[in-house]
């Protein structure tokens, strides 16, 4: 059988969402596996070419083990096939195909690394670009030579970022949005509040979109050796056919994948290289066969962890925070949709802490922040710690993010992170007006100055005001406090920095908010240097939290956060105001389902809680 009907099918059964009908149609895939031959690790006779497929999603974080670990891969996952074609003898080459992969500009530096790799063990590696967005560019032009087919369209328009605001809609719906922010540039609650970027917001985006565009330059022009005016020229021109690509000196040549194929060969030593496709993908052992086999069959639904054969003496654990920081589990969930929960985090980091074999933690985070109180019981644990600890920043590791690593002994960055964000936001969105328009009305008996001051009934008195504002001055000190005395920093020199003001990670590092720029590797290089680990790169990991399986998601125990009432009840009004507004059809449906995706996260910022939280909902792109 082929190997992309089975992951093919498998998207579509996620998809659906009985859960009983998911696990019913995962047993019947996997037993579809039995008659499938799994040699795609296996060496061919006088060495072989290495397909690997770069596309979709491709997360920080655990993953899983065996099948679904490849329906979903995580970066880590990928990173290790990359790794596997530098150091196997039987690979001459490899022809790594592009096709919109979903990436951010730290896991692109990743990539970039294991790349160079294998380019330093003298094998070529082809990039087969049938996408030409400019990150998956940036992949490309750290192979060897860049091929693409010649319908294809090359994209290097350079850096744009996009704020979206929802005051004037929220205006015409009734609806008032009281936001207060600690931190002059702290601006997440803006798009509620005003009809386009405030001089402060716009100040300290055309300083991390300039940053992130003198990187690009850069990188263009050493990876094709052409000269920076001329890279600006070509960015401006942006839009490129292949044969204008070609001319450009952009990429090399213009291709179907079996010609690239060709050409590999051609570059390799063996020209008699077999090609496997699909290289190092996870093979599943497809023997279900009696009581055995279905327990084997449970654990490849569960996502098993492999057990390993040696017993360590010293190891690093990798902790991963992905997503938005919430109280609780959070959601480590198999099918994505990823937030660190205080609770699921700080276990991890008491597990390491008390291994006796751990003696290192590096704490990978992609997050941009979220409850500053989750993100504050973590940044405990981590300073309880008497371990070595360097935390490595992925694509953005902003706000309460930040917060987390001023914890660790070293913050490694990668040099377009998303970092920095040092302040505090907050407020509710007052939807009393909008219902009474409908018939809706409320009655209150309360006691107490303050009682309503969360009710989403109505805008805030004077006096609850002052005391929300309290308490999120209280959290900024609290901030600005932790990040002196992690980053020792003195406080006149942090006072230019905070404010909520966002930084690249390249900015940061400059500013002393960072120590280093590089990957992962580097983290853990690093962290097993403190820790006097003689050999850290073959230091066996401790990957965390684990990740739960799909069992875990049938018997509804994710831990996938759920939103307060207030957050949901100011959703939900929302939601039928939009239709109301629009009303029905299908073009509608779509326009307010795009509106209400995106109102659902700035609705965090009105949850009535303090958070340490991104200055926007920001694209960039």
């Amino acid at each position: 059988m082929d190997t992309r009907y089975v992951v093919q099918e498998l998207r579509v059964f996620r998809c659906w969402q009985s859960k009983f009908y998911i696990s019913a149609m995962a047993f019947c895939f996997v037993f579809q596996l039995s008659g499938m031959v799994g040699d795609n690790l296996c060496a061919a006779e006088g060495g072989v070419i290495a397909g690997i497929r770069l596309t979709g999603p491709l997360p920080d974080g655990v993953g899983q083990e065996g099948l679904l670990g490849d329906v979903s891969p995580q970066l880590s996952r990928f990173l290790q096939r990359l790794e596997k074609a530098a150091t196997d003898g039987n690979v001459r080459g490899v022809l790594l195909s592009i096709q919109s992969p979903e990436l951010g500009r730290a896991r692109v530096s990743e990539l970039r690394e294991s790349i160079q790799h294998i380019r330093a063990q003298g094998k070529p590696i082809v990039a087969y670009l049938i996408s030409g967005e400019p990150l998956d560019y940036s992949v490309a032009a750290a192979c060897d030579r860049i091929m693409m087919p010649p319908a294809a369209t090359l994209a290097i328009t350079g850096v744009r970022t996009e704020v979206t605001f929802y005051k004037g809609l929220l205006d015409r719906l009734g609806i008032q949005a009281e936001i207060l922010q600690v931190g002059e540039f702290k601006g997440a609650g803006e798009p509620l509040t005003r009809d386009s970027m405030s001089p402060q917001l716009r100040q300290q985006y055309e300083m991390f979109v300039g940053d992130l565009f003198d990187q690009m330059v850069e990188q263009i022009a050493k990876d094709r050796n052409l000269k920076k005016k001329k890279v600006q020229e070509l960015i401006d021109v942006g839009v490129f056919t292949p044969d204008q690509a070609v001319e450009s000196l952009l990429i090399d040549g213009i291709a179907y994948e079996d010609e690239v194929l060709s050409s590999l060969s051609g570059l390799s030593s063996d020209s008699e290289a077999e090609f496997k496709r699909d290289y190092g993908k996870q093979d599943v052992d497809t023997d279900f066969s009696g009581f055995t086999g279905l327990m084997k069959l449970v654990d490849v639904l569960s996502g098993a962890e492999k057990k390993s054969q040696k017993k360590a003496l010293k190891r690093i654990a990798i902790i991963h925070v992905q997503g938005e920081i919430v109280d609780g589990k959070g959601s480590v969930g198999i099918f994505g949709g990823s937030a660190a929960g205080s609770e699921t985090i700080t276990k991890a980091i008491r597990q390491a802490s008390e291994d006796t074999s751990v003696a290192a933690l590096v704490m990978r985070i992609n997050s941009p922040g979220g409850s500053a109180l989750a993100s504050d019981l973590i940044w405990r644990e981590l300073d309880r710690c008497d371990k070595p600890i360097v935390a490595s920043l992925s694509d953005t590791a902003a706000s309460g993010g930040y917060y987390i690593a001023v914890a660790a002994d070293e913050i490694v960055a990668a040099p377009g992170t998303l970092t920095g964000s040092i302040g505090v936001v907050g407020g509710k969105i007052a939807i009393g007006d909008a219902l009474d328009r409908y018939g809706i009305h409320t009655d209150v008996v309360s006691r107490g100055r303050n009682a309503g001051w969360l009710s989403s009934q109505q805008p805030f008195t004077a006096s609850e005001r002052d005391a929300f504002r309290a308490t999120m001055e209280d959290i900024y000190r609290l901030f600005t406090s932790k990040v002196a005395q992690g980053r020792q920093l003195d406080r006149e020199h942090l006072d230019t920095l905070a404010e909520g003001r966002v930084f690249t990670g390249r900015m940061a590092q400059a500013a002393g908010l960072v120590d280093a720029l590089g990957t992962l590797e580097d983290a853990i290089l690093r962290a097993g240097q403190l820790a006097e680990i003689p050999d850290p790169v073959a230091a066996e990991r401790l990957l965390l939290p684990k990740p739960r399986g799909l069992f875990d998601e049938f018997l509804g125990v994710s831990g996938i956060r759920q939103p307060n009432p207030l957050e949901s009840q100011t959703v939900d009004a929302i939601a039928v105001q939009l239709f109301k507004l629009f009303g029905q059809s299908s073009m509608n449906d779509a326009l307010i389902a795009k509106l209400s995706s995106k109102f659902h996260l700035l609705s965090l910022v009105a949850s009535g809680q303090p958070l340490m939280l991104l200055p926007a909902v920001v694209e960039i792109r």
